[in-house]
């Protein structure tokens, strides 16, 4: 083992390594959330809870299609890291080329099925035309960015798998910034609506991907050189799509729920299901606070197992624990005292204000229930224990959906929101169930 190896080995995970990568993700994260309440509060100040809920629906086919990809973030994180814990500089690189070489093709067939993918979302949905109209524009538009979205992925999965917590910042920042001045600009001030905001994500997308691509590019001609084989190794290429695969499954489960969510919504209303929208907007708040300490589970606990160090690996999942559980208590007062205000900043549809408000604290105390969820995901991506990971969420949302089944039609929604809960609980306690027999094997 040379000097290099020897280093990337010996390493001590402090509060400190944890929030270097926490806090500047949890800054990136949140502006993503951001971005949903500007493009919501553009489409709100239209007064249509039609365009609102279009704007919902679209926007969740759109996260279905491509958070079942996100694979391409923390499948090369995972990877990244723990090549950067065993000290294997051309790892690292032909891990970002071969997620890179996933994304163009998989980007590609998007942006191509895209009024396929429409027509497939209005079906599900089952909205009313004017929303289903809306919606439709939203897809076919947004789809043209998936080429650049995808390998935006890949970029921020590499630049977190060495643990570069202020760099991730720094393009989430330039891409969620850009997007948001052109959503404002488009969707507003130039009135073009759901086709304003669209377009103002496809902008946002290319250019993150260029600056990103810029970044990285330059960082690898100051590295060893790659031989080209490297990167189409048939054993790492497999290994890579097992495990995009599962998370890839563990991805879709996750979006299928919050389908189902969105969907019994819309069964109780237009004006229910734009309420729900503005609140899963503060569930999604309080989620990516706990995304920045999952991120960091995700590195550090993946370092930990390419160095084969199990002290840093207990102390990571400790450590990001408790931050997270503070962070989660946090956001939960937050959004119990001043989520009515957010409420009304965020449409001007009296109707939809009021049922958003008699709702509220379900979606406040989302992130009290999803804390183990999150930091448990971080863990078993980081480890690359992708099969478990699978498996607990299929079980996971087998819950919800009996959950929803039972409560809904009894309860309405508050029944709705009551499952989405049990949906949490579940995936955090089933991964920590099985997190002391992986640890054994590990190490």
């Amino acid at each position: 083992m040379d000097a290099t190896q020897a280093n990337a080995r010996a390493f001590v995970v402090t509060n400190r390594s944890v929030l270097a990568i926490a806090v500047p993700m949890t800054l990136a994260y949140l502006t993503t959330p951001l971005l949903g309440i500007v493009d919501t509060a553009v489409i709100g100040q239209f007064g249509d809870a039609a365009l609102l809920g279009g704007l919902a629906a679209g926007a969740l086919v759109f996260d279905v299609v491509f958070t079942t990809f996100n694979f391409l973030r923390s499948g090369t994180t995972g990877l990244v890291a723990q090549a950067f814990g065993r000290g294997d500089d051309l790892e690292e690189q032909a891990v970002f080329w071969r997620a890179v070489l996933i994304a163009v093709v998989a980007g590609i067939a998007f942006a191509a099925l895209a009024p396929l993918i429409a027509i497939a979302g209005q079906k599900f949905m089952g909205a009313e035309p004017r929303v289903s109209e809306a919606m439709a524009v939203y897809i076919r538009i947004r789809l043209l960015a998936a080429p650049f979205s995808l390998i935006n992925y890949a970029i921020l999965g590499y630049v977190l798998g060495r643990g570069e917590g202020g760099l991730g910042l720094m393009l989430q920042a330039v891409l969620n910034g850009i997007n948001i001045v052109l959503c404002i600009l488009l969707g507003l001030e130039l009135g073009w609506g759901v086709t304003g905001v669209a377009w103002a994500t496809v902008t946002g997308e290319f250019l993150a991907m260029l600056l990103g691509l810029t970044i990285v590019v330059r960082r690898f001609r100051a590295a060893p050189r790659l031989p080209r084989h490297r990167i189409l190794d048939m054993t790492a290429f497999r290994h890579m799509l097992s495990l995009n695969r599962d998370i890839m499954i563990r991805s879709f489960s996750l979006l299928a729920a919050f389908a189902l969510f969105t969907r019994q919504g819309a069964q109780f209303g237009t004006v229910t299901l734009a309420a729900n929208a503005v609140l899963m907007n503060f569930f999604l708040i309080a989620g990516y606070f706990l995304d920045g300490f999952a991120t960091a589970a995700e590195q550090l606990a993946g370092r930990a197992i390419g160095a084969r160090a199990a002290a840093p690996f207990h102390r990571a999942v400790r450590l990001t624990l408790f931050w997270g559980f503070g962070l989660a208590g946090a956001a939960t007062l937050v959004l119990l005292t001043g989520g009515a205000g957010l409420v009304a900043l965020v449409t001007t549809s009296q109707d939809v204000r009021t049922v958003a408000d008699s709702y509220l604290p379900w979606a406040a105390f989302t992130a009290l229930s999803g804390v183990l969820a999150f930091q448990m995901d971080g863990v078993f991506i980081g480890a690359t224990w992708s099969r478990d990971m699978r498996n607990m969420m299929l079980l996971s949302f087998l819950a919800f959906s009996a959950a929803l089944f039972t409560l809904a039609p009894t309860f309405g929604n508050n029944g709705l929101w009551a499952s989405l809960h049990v949906f949490l609980l579940v995936r955090g306690f089933s991964l920590l169930a099985i997190l002391r027999l992986r640890v054994r094997t590990a190490f």
